[in-house]
């Protein structure tokens, strides 16, 4: 399937790939030189170098060897050198490194700023990264003041990402999360899904409306979603035949992840806010559960 690159499209200039150095954590760089190789963006890769440790050390001992800090940065500097040399060799990708001490969330939201970036890709395990992303209410707030993309990466690279899968809401933030998709991944098939369930159907059936009644305002919301994925597939650039589109009715969360392996998608991306309130807490609660329940990797777009 071709997709038609040159409207809308939303350039990709830098990518922060975050690792906490650890063997899974690889397969979140090696994937962010992937997607540095086919968009030719720039890539840094960053090590917030906990040394809690060394503190806890000299409350024990009331005192630490003077250099050893230097030499945990040192060592953690070289590792991280020796990330970006393999990722060169592999990817033809060149990549700036930095490693720096502090809050792992501030100083990632720092450095994101300082570097204009674009994506920022961290690993779906790990002993630090992955879960103030994944698990809980962190993952909402941090997500809820960024302003960058968060790519959490859950499989080895071994390819490019080949079919997306982007649940919309009609909301702006399904619009970006559109095109943010095809600027990580400009030559995969976009597959477009809406979950609609009935507005208070509960309520009509607590209420023993018939199941034919019910069954026809399910009829009547899929042909005003119909309507609008349309509208919202051309606003983004896409023709008809540049994406597949999906309407079902049932619950999001469950929907998201039957399609996910449904149509064989390598990445789920998702915005993070709703139509209104309601909506985006809503959508925090499904972008949570996607996180901890999809097979594949998930990009939470802003």
């Amino acid at each position: 399937m071709l997709i038609n690159h040159e409207l809308n499209a939303m350039k990709l200039n830098n990518i922060l790939a975050a690792t906490d150095l650890s063997a899974p954590a690889r397969h979140a760089i090696e994937r962010a030189a992937l997607i540095s190789k086919d968009t030719a963006a720039a890539l840094d890769l960053l090590h917030v170098a906990n040394l809690a440790p060394l503190e806890r050390l000299r409350q024990l001992m009331g005192a630490t060897p003077a250099d050893m800090e230097q030499r945990v940065l040192n060592a953690a500097r070289q590792k991280l050198r020796d990330h970006a040399t393999a990722l060169q060799q592999r990817f033809g990708v060149l990549a700036g490194t930095h490693v720096i001490t502090g809050s792992l969330l501030a100083e990632l939201a720092k450095k994101a700023e300082s570097l204009a970036a674009g994506l920022v890709v961290c690993g779906a395990k790990g002993e630090s990264v992955i879960r103030h992303y994944a698990l809980g209410t962190t993952a909402l707030r941090v997500l809820s003041t960024t302003t960058c993309p968060v790519l959490v990466v859950k499989q080895p690279p071994h390819e490019s990402y080949r079919r997306l899968l982007v649940p919309v809401d009609f909301s702006a933030s399904s619009l970006k999360a559109i095109r943010q998709a095809r600027s990580i991944a400009p030559q995969a098939d976009i597959v477009l899904l809406h979950a609609f369930e009935v507005p208070f159907e509960g309520h009509l059936r607590y209420a023993s409306v018939d199941d034919d009644t019910i069954n026809h305002y399910r009829i009547v919301a899929k042909q005003e979603a119909t309507q609008k994925l349309h509208s919202l597939r051309a606003e983004a650039g896409l023709a008809p035949n540049d994406c597949s589109q999906v309407i079902l009715h049932g619950n999001p969360t469950t929907r998201i992840i039957e399609q996910e392996q449904e149509w064989d998608c390598d990445l789920i991306v998702m915005g993070k806010h709703g139509e209104d309130w309601v909506e985006e807490l809503l959508l925090g609660s499904v972008t949570k559960h996607v996180l901890g329940e999809s097979q594949g990797d998930v990009l939470v777009s802003v």
